[in-house]
């Protein structure tokens, strides 16, 4: 309860804001690919690509938010992207062409890659050192409690037919820019919060990132731990909606979005708990596992009740990718330069841009009747991260091993 009682009241924001954002994206967005396909007729390879593009323009654009809120403050790029998020909503609401999706799901992408290095750097800004885990989590519980709702929402208001559901997404989030505004100056952070900026260029912000091995390690195992976790939104979606032994694709699938997210709040405190005595490496390779398992078990659930099995395996595997991200990645940053670190974890979105992409290739490739083709390859692939993830983890052991030794005193004569 004390814990809850010394965050600060822009947390506060982020976090509540979090929940009605991801409701009302959740409500939309994993509908989008089913709507494609169904409605507009879209090939499956070309519905990936416009799914994909969204997390393509994130490997780009993120370093270069995160950059921003530490060059040029927190507050700026936080209420940039969110009001930028509300006229790119409205722009999805009138949507009529391909071509237009994939525009508009571009600055999607873009919309993100300034918000959430910015919100994350925010938050590490504002907690103490002591908080940091429980924050993070804090907002991870958020982004889920939206996710239990929002796809019932939008499948109950045929979210899969329409982009008329937009328009609440665009209404919320010119709420939550509103909100924000009136927090930032009711409560002003002090110059050694988020007003802080750091006076270094762009290619030296690169450098510092690109010359830091551990960090370059880490990227890579996370984007291949994101290569299989996007195929539960994009290549899931399309598998179920146009699969002939499932009558209602849509209604299943948002079904297992729901359950996701209930899972996720379930285990989510109790996997914390358990994961923070150990390495948060430890735990993204066993993440990894379990989603490259559960993966290759869609190729074989033919039935409900094993849909929702492999959801929960999966799910439990997704926990243990992200409840510890965020607390690795502030762990490792230099300290001028979070905002940065928090932004260069967007080249992880690789994967999100590979794998809706591979998915609907396979899925054009082999057919929706040859699922273990699809899934087994899939899941191959997201399990190369471990030997990678594996190499991150002995590379920190030894940073911390030479960090801890004791200096030398011996005198030579």
């Amino acid at each position: 309860m004390k814990t809850l009682q010394n965050i600060h009241p822009l947390g506060w924001n982020i976090i509540i804001g979090t929940i009605f954002g991801r409701m009302a994206t959740s409500m939309n967005i994993p509908f989008l690919a089913i709507y494609l396909t169904k409605v507009m007729h879209v090939t499956p390879s070309m519905t990936g690509m416009i799914i994909a593009v969204s997390s393509l323009v994130g490997i780009f654009a993120s370093f270069y938010g995160g950059y921003m809120s530490d060059r040029f403050g927190r507050k700026t790029i936080l209420l940039l992207s969110v009001f930028m998020w509300t006229a790119v909503f409205i722009g999805f609401g009138f949507s009529q062409h391909v071509w237009a999706f994939f525009i508009m799901n571009a600055l999607n992408g873009l919309c993100r890659a300034l918000f959430e290095p910015t919100s994350r750097a925010i938050l590490s800004d504002i907690t103490t050192k002591e908080n940091k885990l429980f924050i993070f989590n804090l907002r991870y519980a958020a982004i889920n409690v939206g996710v239990v709702f929002g796809p019932l929402i939008g499948a109950l208001l045929g979210a899969s037919e329409s982009t008329s559901l937009f328009f609440i997404a665009a209404a919320v989030y010119a709420v939550y820019g509103v909100t924000l505004a009136i927090t930032f100056m009711r409560h002003p952070i002090s110059k050694e919060g988020t007003e802080q900026t750091t006076r270094i260029s762009m290619s030296e912000a690169f450098t510092v990132t690109r010359r830091d091995k551990l960090f370059l390690l880490t990227l890579a195992g996370v984007t291949l731990c994101s290569f299989g976790y996007s195929h539960f939104s994009a290549t899931l979606s399309q598998f179920y909606s146009l699969s002939p032994d499932f009558g209602d694709g849509a209604k299943i699938f948002s079904i297992m979005l729901s359950l996701n997210a209930v899972v996720v709040l379930i285990i989510q405190y109790p996997v914390v708990r358990f994961a923070k005595n150990y390495s948060p490496f430890l735990s993204l390779m066993g993440g990894n596992i379990l989603v490259s398992l559960s993966l290759f078990g869609f190729s074989f659930a033919h039935h409900l009740s094993m849909i929702i099995v492999l959801v929960v395996f999966f799910t439990i595997g997704e926990v243990l990718l992200f409840t510890m991200m965020d607390v690795l990645i502030d762990e490792i940053a230099k300290t001028k330069l979070k905002g940065t670190y928090f932004g260069a974890m967007g080249f992880t979105q690789f994967g999100n841009v590979m794998g809706p992409w591979a998915g609907g290739f396979l899925l054009d490739y082999f057919g929706v009747t040859h699922p273990a083709a699809i899934f087994g390859t899939l899941s191959f692939v997201t399990i190369i991260g471990i030997p990678i993830l594996f190499l991150a983890y002995k590379k920190l052991r030894s940073k911390k091993q030479k960090m801890s030794a004791p200096v030398s005193t011996k005198v030579v004569l």
